[in-house]
């Protein structure tokens, strides 16, 4: 989310559901009907729904106080989750973000299908029901019950309806122009496992996948600007690490909008020294501005970025539609090949064998961007990395660049020996749960079991301790940012109930399929 944007100080009433109905649809696309939770289901959230024995974990969870069991955790997220559910969605954090976000939704409902799987699938339907006609899924969907005075930027700087008119943004429902990392084909193949019958019988694969395919199209088709086969991000917030160094030198081109043109309501929540400087700002609102006015067409503006964790998350979520294909009665062959040609892509563009991970590639200059970013290690989540890169990659994430396993709690989000490293600042420095988590998976991926059980051990440790925060400190796990975060509760459920192993919901589909239905294991 475009962390770089904060609301002002009034706290908002979201008891009403974003409208979505009557959205237009992708190209293709299934109408996505939702329906209410059942009245017959219990209470998602009731202790008494969740005894002790259901939480799948050995032992308590170790924390720096007093021991506290897994099932306490368990209903303390489930709580935060329910805090924060509005009805048709999950809002990252009440006070301070009242509206939908894309890649936290599809995080949330990673969490939410170990308290209600129907949910779960409610939270991407949601999204899904905001999405353009060119096939791009926004980056926020907004609430219609929030003032506009609320949050900025508002729905009326973005003007979707009219300006994003010629890209099929939806009528009836306000959005922002921009995207988010492709989580979502991921995120809606793990909320089917985790209730393949329900899933069946509501059509849910069937009607999300046409949203999904077209989604991937568009960024495959309309971002390629590079032209390498690689996707490019034309925002800083469209990668969602907002405020990275990374971002430092392609922004230095653009010419700051004037101060006097926005007002940043950030400030009223942080202090400047934690936040984005003047000038980067002014370079925020500048590309959003000239994005509208361009009626959000690609490939004109002066920020255009080559990402290695969105590339890679695109990648894991081709290996995921494949196994949905699959599921639904078609060959997944062609996606799988295709996300093993998008692996291929990223090493030839973005790895650096020299300093054993990947980086950004500014497209308008075509030169790397020579800055250590935690996006440089999410490739690991590949199932089809080459061996030797993975090996690379797990030596960069324990060395002195990152500590894991060593001088961290959690892996930060930017270089601890860089010049820029704040263990406070947004993005440049602090440890985020989402990217921990997605470490977890590609440690376990690659073999890396003890660390993979080490990081996790840590992540729900320090998700109890900080409760629930926004982002933590990497050395000391000091909370940061909002408390009762969405993403960070869903992901420590996740964390708590699913070992990340084979198990009986992972149906294989044939030789060299992930066990974990995100890819395959063969490695060149």
């Amino acid at each position: 989310m475009d962390r770089t944007t904060q609301l002002t100080a009034r706290r908002t009433d979201l008891t009403g559901p974003v409208r979505t109905s009557g959205s237009p649809l992708a190209p293709g696309a299934g109408e996505i009907v939702r329906s209410a939770p059942d009245a017959s289901e219990p209470d998602v959230y009731d202790a008494a729904a969740y005894p002790a024995a259901s939480v799948r974990t050995a032992g308590p969870v170790r924390t720096a106080g007093p021991a506290r069991s897994a099932a306490s955790l368990h209903l303390r997220a489930a709580r935060v989750l329910a805090d924060n559910w509005t009805g048709a969605s999950t809002v990252p954090s009440r006070g301070l973000y009242p509206h939908q976000w894309s890649w936290d939704s599809a995080f949330i409902s990673i969490g939410l299908r170990h308290l209600s799987p129907l949910r779960a699938q409610t939270e991407l339907e949601t999204l899904l029901g905001a999405q353009w006609g060119d096939g791009r899924i926004p980056h926020i969907v907004f609430n219609p019950s929030v003032p506009l005075d609320a949050y900025f930027p508002s729905p009326d700087f973005w003007r979707s309806s009219t300006a994003g008119r010629a890209a099929g943004a939806p009528r009836t429902v306000q959005t922002s122009g921009i995207v988010q990392p492709p989580v979502h084909a991921l995120a809606a193949w793990l909320v089917h496992l985790s209730d393949p019958g329900l899933s069946r019988s509501r059509g849910f694969l069937s009607r999300v996948y046409p949203h999904l395919a077209a989604w991937h199209r568009y960024l495959l088709h309309r971002r390629d600007l590079g032209g390498g086969g690689l996707v490019s991000v034309v925002h800083p917030w469209e990668q969602g690490m907002d405020n990275s160094p990374t971002w430092d030198e392609p922004l230095s081109r653009v010419t700051p909008a004037p101060a006097r043109s926005f007002r940043r309501a950030d400030l009223d929540h942080g202090a400047a020294e934690d936040r984005p400087t003047d000038l980067d700002y002014g370079r925020y609102v500048r590309l959003a501005t000239d994005y509208r006015d361009g009626e959000y067409a690609d490939g004109r503006g002066e920020f255009a970025v080559e990402d290695p964790a969105f590339n890679a998350l695109l990648i894991a979520s081709e290996h995921a539609l494949a196994r949905i294909a699959c599921e639904l009665g078609a060959a997944g062959t062609a996606r799988h090949t295709r996300a093993e040609r998008l692996t291929a892509a990223l090493v030839d563009r973005l790895w650096d064998p020299a300093e054993g991970m990947f980086f950004c590639r500014d497209v308008r200059t075509g030169d790397l961007v020579p800055e250590r970013s935690v996006a440089g290690l999410i490739p690991l989540l590949l199932p089809a990395l080459p061996r030797d890169i993975a090996a690379a990659l797990v030596r960069t994430a324990c060395g002195p660049h990152f500590g894991l396993g060593d001088t961290t709690r959690l892996v930060p989000s930017y270089d601890l020996t860089g010049e820029a490293f704040d263990p406070h600042r947004y993005w440049r420095g602090p440890a985020w749960f989402n990217t921990n988590w997605l470490l977890e998976r590609g440690l376990r991926l690659h073999g890396e079991r003890g660390r993979a059980d080490a990081l996790r051990d840590a992540a729900l440790r320090t998700a109890d301790t900080s409760g629930f925060a926004e982002y933590v400190d990497p050395y000391t796990g000091e909370a940061c940012g909002a408390l009762g975060f969405s993403w960070t509760a869903a992901l420590a459920l996740d964390l708590l109930h699913e070992p990340h192993e084979p198990h009986e919901l992972d149906e294989p589909l044939g030789h060299g399929v992930s066990p974990m239905g995100i890819g395959t294991f063969r490695h060149e």
